[in-house]
This record gives structure tokens, C-alpha cells and sequence, in this order.
């Protein structure tokens, strides 16, 4: 059996649901909006990749690498995706990474409730022994988002993978350990009460 099987995580702004073909439209008008693929140090698809995009994290799902979500509003249109990803089962470490949102949406609740669904199944449901996060040292804004979440810094992996257009990709890691997960919990809701 393949670990961690598919959930749907349902919280006040968002619902983390399994990702499917059917999110394609959403999801395409929601990479368009702001032209979020154009930025150089992510890896949005453009609109009219959605749909392969779509296959490629299920084709990983299927061997056992991912386990993608689309990121929901509460009424169920889409407006991102994000992944548990290099999911290693015999010693229970995922990373959740992959992750993007449309324009809107960013800066919002919605990214710090769905960290915090996806920290705590992990940690309570799945008992991980490590959370990572990894992204592109020169990308700030999520540098300084996963840093807020309550990670820490464990490297920085030097000419670590090529990016879409051949430049060298410095990976700045991050993780989060079961101890420090209460602590890290506490502040993802003190968060999430301030942002009502």
C-alpha cells in the first residue's frame, strides 16, 4: 500500500483536495492572473501547460514520489496547487513543496492554513520524523515564508538542479522536526486568529 494515501484536508479558507483533471480550467485562469509563470526562480506552469502539469504530478503519484493537491476556496474553485513530494515511506519524510497560488490569493490566510493542515497530518496523522521545505536561494518571498512558518535552515545545496532554462539553481533546504512541531502549530495559530 503507498504511503501517504490520498485525504482531502478541509480547513476555514481553503480545502486541500487530491488532484484531479478536472481542476485544469481553475487552475490555467489561476496561473494566467498576474502572469505567474513568467517569474524566473518558479516553476508555475503557463496556462496552457496546466493540463500537463496536472499529469506529471499524477504520473509521480503514481510511483510513489507525490502526493498532489489543488489548493480549493470554499466553494471549491481552484486557485493553486501544492504537493508532499520526495515522500520517502520507510523513514517517513516528505517535503512539501511545489507550491503556488494565484495572484489573489498570495498573502493571504490561505497559504498559512494550508501549511498548517499539511504540517499536522503529517506530524499527527502520518508521524513523520522530518517536514522539509526546499526553494531557490534567490527566491525571497518564499525564503521568507517558509522561515515564518517556523523552519529552519539546514543548508543551502550548491548547483544543486538546472532550471527550465539551463542556469544552475542554488536549493536553500529547510525542515521541520516532530519537537518542534507544537511550538511551530502554536505560532501557524496565533497566525491564523490575528488574520480574522
Amino acid at each position: 500500500m503507498s504511503w501517504p494515501l490520498p485525504v482531502t484536508l478541509t480547513g476555514n479558507s481553503a480545502i486541500l483536495a487530491p488532484l484531479s483533471r478536472s481542476h485544469a480550467a481553475d487552475l490555467a485562469e489561476a496561473a494566467a492572473e498576474g502572469d505567474l509563470w513568467k517569474v524566473w526562480y518558479t516553476s508555475v506552469p503557463e496556462p496552457g501547460a496546466v493540463p500537463a502539469e496536472i499529469e506529471r504530478r499524477l504520473g509521480l503519484q503514481e510511483t510513489g514520489s507525490m502526493l498532489p493537491f489543488a489548493v480549493l476556496t470554499p466553494d471549491g474553485k481552484a486557485v493553486g496547487m501544492t504537493t508532499y513530494m520526495n515522500i520517502d515511506p520507510v523513514h517517513k519524510r516528505v517535503e512539501i513543496g511545489s507550491t503556488w497560488y494565484r495572484k489573489a490569493v498570495q498573502r493571504t490566510r490561505v497559504n498559512t492554513e494550508c501549511k498548517r493542515m499539511l504540517l499536522a497530518h503529517a506530524f499527527e496523522e502520518l508521524d513523520c520524523i522530518a517536514v522539509e521545505f526546499r526553494t531557490h536561494f534567490m527566491n525571497r518571498q518564499s525564503r521568507a515564508a517558509i522561515e515564518r512558518l517556523g523552519a529552519k535552515l539546514d543548508g543551502v545545496l550548491r548547483s544543486h538542479q538546472r532550471t527550465a532554462d539551463g542556469a544552475l539553481r542554488d536549493t536553500a533546504v529547510y525542515s521541520i522536526l516532530p519537537h518542534e512541531w507544537p511550538a511551530v502549530k502554536a505560532g501557524l495559530d496565533f497566525r491564523l486568529a490575528e488574520d480574522r
